[in-house]
């Protein structure tokens, strides 16, 4: 039997498990040509495969995918012969070996083993970014009419290809894949301006969006936190705009208290780099230029482009978070900085649009300052959000002469908005809805529900970011088209993107885990058909896509699996350990005290006694794989059960919530040290220790940690609450039941203040029966730095 022949009858007993069914379901229908239409819902479970593919068709046997195989570009196609080079090249990082291509464009035809690339503009497909893939036990064939479709053809293989995790050969089902996006615009957007992130990890998102058939990166280069974008003819913007000294403890040197600035901006040359590095993968780079609002760095660069009869100095490069008063002037000097920046912009972005902000644009400067208030009068404008509008549609005007499109966010709908003007609506879906219903084509990028930058759970070690939690399985749900639009109103939806503010995403590490793998949900909800989502078959896909995102060193959040571990009692009182993960997928398996954890150890299927001080570990599995990092348990003794962290307290109020990292210590900027999350309340800062038994409660231990208020409020700034001093230092005072009356006990914050890093407070608490919600509050005599509580321990009398 000659090897590929041999290949060809292991394939037929090889195939994978998830598309055994398929083939069955084929073969039972008869004839040599046994092919079956598989339904969304069980495609979802077959084809490993993300964004599920629009339709499948089932076929006999498998291919063998090995070194011997042979790449053809059909005709010999350069952009055929690349994307060929590339999956070769992926295949070689992910399976060890890297099949020749063939781009001699010889017209001998298609021999067997073969994967052919073919490039057809006559192609029968809706449209550019369409492919059919046919996969039969000789080889494989992809077709598309223009150079995207063939490239996501070819993702599509490599998913295949990548299913089993495994290393050498690659056993894939025969099928037929007819894929199309349901969507133009498939985002996401990363925030450079508060952290920087380098060249090479640009890149590294790139990538990981084009393998996610998403195709338009959306680059936010400038605010009031940085300017990162060269602009030659304006060399202060990035000489200053791209320093700034960081707020609290980060921001000065712990021995000599010199200051230590935060800097990075991207060359021209750097961003030719990415553009072109983005443009051979099919994404399209949106570069966003803030105006006339986050313009601080801006004007901290050059002065005379802010609101001039209003400033008294010229302001720092920020260090704050929030909302800024900071506007660009409207002299006409300032429109010629702004185009002379645009002329650039455009240069180096050859793509349809162009970015310019238009959020949060506080218009106290320009209702203090008697010239704009004059020019508006002038004008014949009513207000400021109407001079913001005649803002806009100068440049809106200008970019249309240089045959761009102005796209921003929602607030440009306010005091009306060019025709030509495209809308992102991120303050939930409002705004889409009226710029769809006025005539404007819209991008859904929707507050909270496309927000990387929260959470992703309540757990325990769960990275920073704002709450409330927007879950892998929220983001999945989540629909591109607004249920009040019509059918007509609804081809002015372009699609959608996912928005990752880096506040407080200091390292790469951490944006990657935000963005990942709630990019796939997201890839699902603007590539699929709206009725082929499944949620069920897209966990058991994303199974092999976080083997993917392990090979290729991509830090992805297992957070959706993370097994969580929580006490209760049993009839007698008895305290036993509840283990569960946030999506109910998967087996957990759990091991009780020394070892390693392994697909050996116990399945978990009730919960466990719990004997202190025993350590326990889990983990979740699916097919034998991890799916989750071992997480421990480990009770020191009974009363640490009565242990919880910050993260288990309630908050008292519904305010700003956010988990944030310690501010120490300062060699942690840019970095990866260690740093402890604190999660507060912005405004109130105020917890809930519910249900204490306090009848059998002697003291009280508090972890305890500062941040700097490094937040910008606007009109909400009277909202932050401010409690007297207890004590010359200070104090956290604990209540019961209520956040009034006398405190059952306090903990001066003396030795606090005088670590930068965390501190154990302790204190007895007066004899008190019954079980009470306590309250803790810090009554500190001001709101900076903002205190926070890591974890609260209750001893026993």
């Amino acid at each position: 039997m000659s090897g590929k022949r041999m290949r060809a009858a292991v394939a037929a007993t090889v195939v994978l498990s998830m598309v055994t069914a398929i083939t069955l379901s084929a073969c039972q229908r008869g004839g040599q040509d046994a092919t079956a239409d598989v339904p969304a819902a069980q495609a979802s479970q077959i084809t490993p495969v993300i964004p599920l593919p629009a339709k499948v068709i089932a076929r006999e046997g498998a291919f063998v995918l090995d070194v011997s195989t042979r790449l053809q570009a059909a005709g010999g196609n350069a952009d055929a012969a690349r994307i060929a080079r590339d999956f070769a090249a992926r295949l070689q990082r992910l399976r060890g070996f890297a099949p020749n291509v063939d781009a001699s464009g010889n017209a001998a035809g298609e021999a067997a083993h073969t994967v052919v690339f073919a490039i057809d503009p006559q192609a029968a497909l809706p449209n550019d970014e369409a492919y059919h893939l046919d996969i039969g036990p000789q080889g494989a064939r992809i077709e598309a009419r223009a150079p995207a479709g063939l490239f996501y053809g070819a993702v599509t293989l490599w998913q295949l290809a990548t299913a089993d995790g495994g290393r050498g050969a690659a056993t894939i089902a025969a099928q037929r894949i007819e894929d199309a996006p349901r969507f133009g615009w498939r985002g996401l957007m990363l925030d450079s301006a508060r952290h920087f992130q380098s060249v090479d990890q640009v890149k590294t998102l790139i990538d990981q969006m084009a393998l996610h058939k998403l195709n338009t990166f959306h680059w936010h280069l400038t605010d009031d936190q940085g300017w990162r974008i060269e602009i030659k003819k304006y060399p202060k913007l990035t000489e200053v705009g791209s320093c700034r000294i960081p707020a609290g403890a980060s921001g000065h040197d712990p021995v000599t208290g010199a200051a230590l600035q935060y800097c990075g901006y991207y060359t021209q040359d750097q961003i030719r780099d990415v553009v072109r590095y983005a443009a051979e993968r099919y994404v399209t780079i949106v570069p966003e230029i803030e105006m006339p609002g986050h313009a601080q760095a801006a004007i901290a660069a050059y002065p005379e482009l802010g609101v001039s009869d209003v400033l008294k100095a010229p302001p720092p490069v920020s260090p704050d978070w929030g909302v800024h008063t900071y506007l660009f002037n409207t002299q006409d000097a300032t429109f010629g900085f702004l185009q002379d920046v645009l002329a650039e912009v455009t240069t180096l972005f050859p793509g349809r649009y162009i970015h310019i902000g238009g959020d949060e644009a506080a218009k106290d400067q320009w209702q203090a300052s008697p010239s704009i208030q004059a020019q508006k009068t002038a004008l014949g404008l009513k207000d400021e959000m109407a001079m913001q509008s005649w803002f806009v549609a100068r440049i809106e005007n200008y970019l249309g002469s240089h045959n761009r499109r102005l796209i921003g966010w929602d607030e440009i709908l306010e005091g009306g908005l060019p025709p030509r003007a495209t809308v992102m609506s991120w303050r939930g879906i409002k705004g889409a809805v009226e710029a769809a219903r006025a005539g404007h084509d819209v991008v859904l990028a929707p507050a909270p529900d496309l927000y990387f930058d929260h959470v992703q759970s309540d757990n325990d070690d769960e990275a920073t970011g704002r709450l409330a939690a927007m879950t892998l399985k929220s983001v999945y749900g989540f629909e591109p088209v607004p249920a009040e639009l019509t059918p007509e109103q609804a081809k002015h939806v372009l699609g959608a993107q996912a928005n990752l503010w880096t506040e407080h995403k200091r390292s790469f590490d951490a944006v990657e885990r935000a963005y990942f793998p709630r990019t796939a949900a997201l890839a699902e909800a603007v590539w699929s058909p709206k009725g082929a989502r499944d949620w069920d078959g897209f966990l058991r896909r994303l199974v092999p896509q976080m083997g993917r995102y392990q090979a290729q060193k991509v830090q992805a959040s297992d957070a959706a699996f993370a097994v969580r571990f929580e006490v209760e009692r049993d009839g007698q009182g008895q305290p036993l350990l509840k283990l569960s993960n946030q999506v109910g997928f998967g087996q957990i398996r759990y091991l009780e005290g020394k070892g390693e954890l392994s697909t050996q150890s116990p399945l978990y299927a009730a919960p466990l006694a719990l004997r202190p001080p025993t350590v326990f570990q889990a983990a979740t599995y699916v097919d034998g794989r991890p799916l989750s990092a071992p997480r421990r348990y480990a009770p020191a003794d009974l009363a640490a059960l009565s242990q919880r962290t910050g993260n288990r307290l309630r908050q008292c109020k519904g305010g700003l919530n956010l988990r944030m990292e310690d501010d120490a210590p300062a060699d942690g900027i840019g970095g990866r040290s260690p740093r402890a999350t604190l999660l507060a309340d912005v405004f109130d800062p105020c917890w809930i220790y519910e249900g204490a038994a306090l009848d059998q409660v002697g003291a009280i231990e508090v972890r305890v940690g500062q941040v700097p208020f490094n937040f910008q409020l606007w009109h909400d700034t009277p909202k932050v609450v401010t409690r007297a001093a207890n004590g010359p230092e200070g104090a956290l005072e604990v209540r019961a039941d209520t956040c009034e009356g006398a405190p059952i006990a306090v903990l001066p914050l003396g030795s606090a203040r005088r670590t930068a890093g965390l501190t154990t407070l302790r204190a007895k608490i007066a004899p008190t029966a019954g079980t009470h919600d306590l309250c803790l509050v810090f009554a500190s005599g001001s709101h900076d730095p903002l205190w926070a509580i890591e974890r609260v321990t209750l001893q026993p009398r």
